[in-house]
C-alpha cells in the first residue's frame, strides 16, 4: 500500500522564488470529490491530473492528517483531456515550483483563477516525526485545515474564504 506522508504550509514571504528550480504548469479535477467526502459516501477521493504531457489517476484516503493512503497511476494524456472536461466538476489549475533545502524538496503550489492569491509549501516526509528544514519563507502549518485540501478548493475557492479562514484559524469540521 503507498502511504503518504505530508506537511503543508503558508508562506512568509516570496524569497523563496530566488531559489525556484524548475516550474510545472497542472490541471487536475476530482472524480469523486469533497461532497461524497463530507457526506460520507466516499472513503476516498479520487483525481485526475494533467502536466505538461503527462496525466496520471490518483486516490488518496479520506483521513484528516499528515499521513494517508495514496495509489497514483500513469494514464494517458487523451484520457485524462476527457475526463477533466467531462467528469469533473471543476478543474484547479496551479504551477508548482521545486525548491530544495538542505537536501529536502519543497513543492510550492501557487493557484489560478477562484484560486489565485493562495500559495501552499508541501514536503513530503518518510515518517510522521522525520525532522525538515524550516527556512525562514516557511510560514504557518496548515496540514490539519481541510480547505487547503486541493479536493476542497474545488467547491470552497480561496477567492470565497472570510479573512479567518484566510488567517488559517482552526477549523473544527474534519471535512
Amino acid at each position: 500500500m503507498g502511504i503518504e506522508i505530508e506537511r503543508k504550509f503558508l508562506l512568509s514571504d516570496d524569497s523563496w522564488r530566488e531559489t525556484v528550480e524548475c516550474s510545472e504548469r497542472i490541471a487536475q479535477g476530482y472524480l469523486v470529490g469533497a461532497q461524497a467526502l463530507r457526506d460520507g459516501t466516499s472513503r476516498a477521493s479520487v483525481r485526475v491530473r494533467r502536466s505538461g504531457d503527462h496525466a496520471w489517476l490518483n486516490i488518496k484516503s479520506a483521513q484528516l492528517g499528515i499521513e494517508r493512503a495514496e495509489f497514483e497511476y500513469p494514464m494517458p494524456l487523451g484520457d485524462a483531456e476527457e475526463m477533466l472536461a467531462t467528469l469533473c466538476d471543476g478543474v484547479l489549475e496551479k504551477i508548482r515550483h521545486h525548491v530544495t533545502v538542505d537536501g529536502a524538496l519543497f513543492e510550492i503550489d501557487e493557484f489560478f483563477g477562484d484560486n489565485a492569491g493562495l500559495v501552499v509549501a508541501e514536503i513530503e516526509l518518510a515518517a510522521t516525526d522525520a525532522p525538515f528544514p524550516q527556512p525562514s519563507w516557511l510560514g504557518r502549518e496548515v496540514s490539519h485545515l481541510v480547505r487547503y485540501y486541493n479536493v476542497n478548493l474545488i467547491a470552497h475557492p480561496y477567492a470565497h474564504w472570510t479573512q479567518e479562514e484566510r488567517d488559517a484559524a482552526r477549523e473544527s469540521s474534519p471535512c
